[in-house]
């Protein structure tokens, strides 16, 4: 649902007209802290455009937290719906709007002979593993450069500085094995859950630095 109203939003921009100005659109590919990217920029007017986007990379690695090794695998999806401010009708733009937020971190924990999790030590798990997710919708801000803006046609280079506000991460833990029917591991497997989550916390915004390449139509 979310992403179908990102969507409907993008397209009622780029059906907008305003009178008394020839609109351009251009089409980029970019490579940014949110994945490769396709967009497509309309022009309303020469100092308001609008665009959509979208973004994809997947990437694998390996990390510690809360005292477990951990293989990360990392998913970039999103689909963006921004405007484009120029104040002085040129290169430089601020640049605000929306975000489908697909992101997402499957997390498995690396075979250990023991396992600290929340309060307790644990000899008998098989598999530990773990879903983080952020808020579906997500609110961006930012700031950059379109060389092609203005122009009636041709290549130009963009960069862009911004922030999306993702919200807090959600943790989900799951794990198999003989320890997992204790008395106490529901507890501390959700406690973990919460350790976990505190140290996902810094990624509540999520900066963006993308550069690319435009042409315009």
């Amino acid at each position: 649902m979310a992403k179908k109203t990102i969507v409907a939003v993008a397209i009622f921009l780029f059906l907008f007209s305003t009178t008394g100005y020839a609109q351009s659109t251009s089409l980029g590919v970019k490579a940014s802290t949110l994945g490769l990217g396709l967009e497509l920029e309309r022009s309303f007017s020469d100092s308001i455009s609008g665009r959509i986007g979208v973004n994809y990379f997947t990437y694998g690695y390996s990390g510690t937290e809360d005292n477990i090794e951990y293989d990360f695998d990392l998913k970039l999806r999103s689909v963006s719906a921004l405007l484009d401010w120029h104040p002085f009708k040129g290169s430089f733009r601020f640049s605000g709007g929306a975000i489908y937020n697909g992101n997402k971190l499957d997390a498995k924990a690396k075979p250990s002979s023991e396992f600290d999790i929340g309060d307790g030590t644990y000899y008998n798990i098989d598999t530990l593993k773990g879903k983080i997710n952020f808020n579906d919708i997500a609110p961006y801000l930012g700031f950059g450069w379109n060389t092609s803006s203005g122009k009636d046609k041709g290549l130009g280079f963009l960069f862009e500085l911004g922030a999306i506000y993702q919200g807090s991460p959600r943790v989900e833990l799951s794990a198999t094995g003989a320890d997992t029917s204790l008395p106490d591991f529901q507890a501390n497997l959700a406690k973990e859950e919460d350790n976990l989550q505190s140290d996902m916390d810094e990624f509540k915004i999520y900066p963006v630095i993308a550069l690319g390449l435009i042409y315009r139509f």
